[in-house]
């Protein structure tokens, strides 16, 4: 198995808004550890390195969470679930972790990654995307970083559908219908000079 990503956080003895705004002020960022048990960890950790390994892993990559916690530390594999950002500057200011069995499935959600050029786009058409994401069943080290759709061979009116997509082995997508994930719809040319004969045949017939 390849050696997972680390990211080194400390158990969290106080508390509350108050501080946890200090805590904010040194450059640290609050969070909980939910363990696989259902128990919760208040857990502190530096914010550059939070905010790197969110970029490399995002919420559905897993990692190794090294926990200092009594003079001892514990390494957990763990989700980075929910990350909160602080709304003017973006920076993190809360995140949950969520500890994992690497053995059990679980549910989590993968985006989707758009790849080729489209035929249909090529000639106008307009690429509409209905879902940038799809829950999927796995073991947690079988979680993809992303789910393809190759939109090489889409033409006008073309539609790529839940069931066509491509998964990989182990990991099960959850819908009760076949809904629609991408479309190339009509070139937006032929709409508009349509919406124009059909306003110059309404004046004519006005007259």
């Amino acid at each position: 198995m390849a050696e997972l990503l680390k990211l080194n956080v400390q158990e969290r003895t106080e508390l509350g808004k108050g501080p946890n705004r200090r805590l904010r002020a040194t450059g640290m960022v609050p969070g909980i550890y939910y363990d696989a048990q259902g128990n919760n960890i208040p857990v502190k950790m530096e914010m550059v390195p939070l905010q790197k390994a969110y970029q490399a892993l995002g919420n559905a990559q897993v990692f190794d969470l090294v926990l200092e916690k009594d003079g001892k530390t514990e390494t957990h594999p763990s989700l980075m679930w929910r990350v909160r950002n602080e709304p003017v500057s973006g920076t993190p200011e809360h995140v949950d972790f969520f500890g994992v069995d690497l053995e059990k499935e679980i549910k989590v959600a993968v985006h989707f990654e758009i790849t080729g050029r489209s035929p249909g786009v090529k000639l106008g058409g307009r690429l509409e995307q209905y879902r940038e994401f799809v829950e999927v069943i796995c073991k947690p080290m079988d979680i993809p970083a992303s789910i393809a759709l190759d939109i090489s061979e889409m033409n006008l009116l073309d539609s790529i559908r839940i069931e066509d997509v491509e998964f990989p082995e182990g990991v099960t997508p959850v819908f009760d219908e076949n809904f629609a994930v991408l479309h190339v719809s009509a070139k937006r040319v032929e709409v508009a000079e349509e919406e124009g004969e059909e306003g110059a045949e309404a004046a004519e017939a006005a007259e």
